[in-house]
């Protein structure tokens, strides 16, 4: 029995430690995937600091031994459960990808960092002057919803990513709206927003970017157009009222018909309804 529990116990452990391995592979792999889609990182090795490397390496532990416990304040940083921090060192992203929740540790005058957030941001865009595509000049307005999918990407591969993304908000605004006419402008907003979400989406995967959600707000036309649209609405109003008045005069006049059709034929009915008609006066 003895010897079943310690055969268990090896199994047991053979298992945490082969599950331990798995993740951390997986770690290395989406590490090793995150470096691939940083501009210039195909050539570069994070391992090769230098020997100047090293030495600064060296010195900074020494320094950061010799001051406990004091550096351990200014070597520990804390980040929020909705933040990363990307961390270079020497101006090398450190292996691992971007850190946290919670604490970390950095070593002074080496590291450096950037904490990024990934709560989900709204973007207005300001109204667009838009060309449509049957010559008519709208003024369109939007809201995109977008967040931080990647720290790492979104601090390496752009100055800027939140700049970034609303100057490609408004540019491809005004692009799609290029390609429609004024009606399906008006008719298709739904449409129109999931173009817009699928190519932001698209552009900006590069940059870490998530966009989430694009609606449109309002569509404004000019003054003259909503004139001419509205009198030709009154005139269609109109049309429409007298060809239901001529439909109604139309069924009178035949029901009058039928019906001196029907007094023709009874003399009796043609002196009730004579006498009928000297009562009413």
């Amino acid at each position: 029995m003895m010897h079943e529990m310690s055969d268990s116990r090896d199994d047991m452990m053979e298992t945490e430690i082969n599950n331990h391995a798995i993740v951390v592979t997986n770690d290395v792999a989406h590490n090793n995937k995150d470096r691939q889609k940083i501009f210039g990182a195909d050539n570069a090795d994070p391992s090769d600091a230098g020997i100047c490397g090293s030495l600064m390496t060296g010195l900074s532990w020494f320094l950061v031994g010799i001051t406990l416990p004091f550096s351990l304040f200014v070597c520990f940083k804390v980040v929020q459960e909705y933040e990363r921090a990307v961390i270079f060192r020497l101006g090398r992203l450190v292996s691992g990808g971007a850190k946290g929740p919670g604490i970390f540790f950095i070593l002074p005058c080496m590291d450096s960092y950037v904490c990024v957030d990934l709560r989900t941001r709204t973007y207005d865009v300001p109204p667009q002057e838009v060309l449509t595509k049957d010559s008519v000049t709208v003024s369109v307005d939007a809201v995109v919803y977008y967040r931080v999918s990647n720290a790492t990407i979104s601090v390496a591969n752009v100055a800027n990513a939140h700049h970034s993304t609303k100057l490609l908000a408004q540019t491809t605004l005004r692009n799609v709206m290029g390609t429609r006419p004024l009606h399906e402008i008006l008719s298709e907003r739904e449409a129109i927003s999931n173009t817009m979400q699928l190519a932001l989406d698209e552009a900006t995967e590069d940059w870490g970017i998530k966009v989430e959600r694009v609606e449109i707000k309002d569509v404004r036309l000019p003054v003259q157009l909503q004139r001419a649209m509205a009198a030709e609405a009154e005139a269609t109003r109109e049309a429409r009222a007298k060809v239901i008045a001529a439909e109604g005069e139309h069924k009178a006049s035949r029901a009058l018909r039928e019906a001196s059709e029907v007094i023709s034929d009874s003399p009796a009915a043609l002196q009730l309804r004579y006498l009928q008609v000297r009562n009413w006066k």
